[in-house]
């Protein structure tokens, strides 16, 4: 799915008078870091992954961090 068009159905149903307050709940967070995704990478056209969205949000994260030289993390 394109990041666009469920940025949209999202909007979409969110506008539903007869949706839950849970539903309502999760959408809008995750809409908010859907939409901070956006901001941040303009060229982005597929849905990121939860993973992604967590390193967007928490780029010092120990789970995000990227190694050059990641043989010496790696015990053989």
């Amino acid at each position: 799915m394109e990041l666009q068009k469920l940025i949209h159905d999202i909007y979409e149903e969110l506008e539903n008078p007869s949706i839950n307050r849970q539903r309502n709940r999760h959408l809008n967070s995750y809409l908010e870091e859907l939409l901070n995704y956006q901001k941040n990478h303009p060229e982005a056209l597929s849905v990121p992954s939860a993973l992604e969205l967590y390193c967007d949000s928490n780029p010092d994260a120990s789970e995000c961090k990227i190694y050059d030289d990641w043989r010496k993390f790696i015990k053989i």
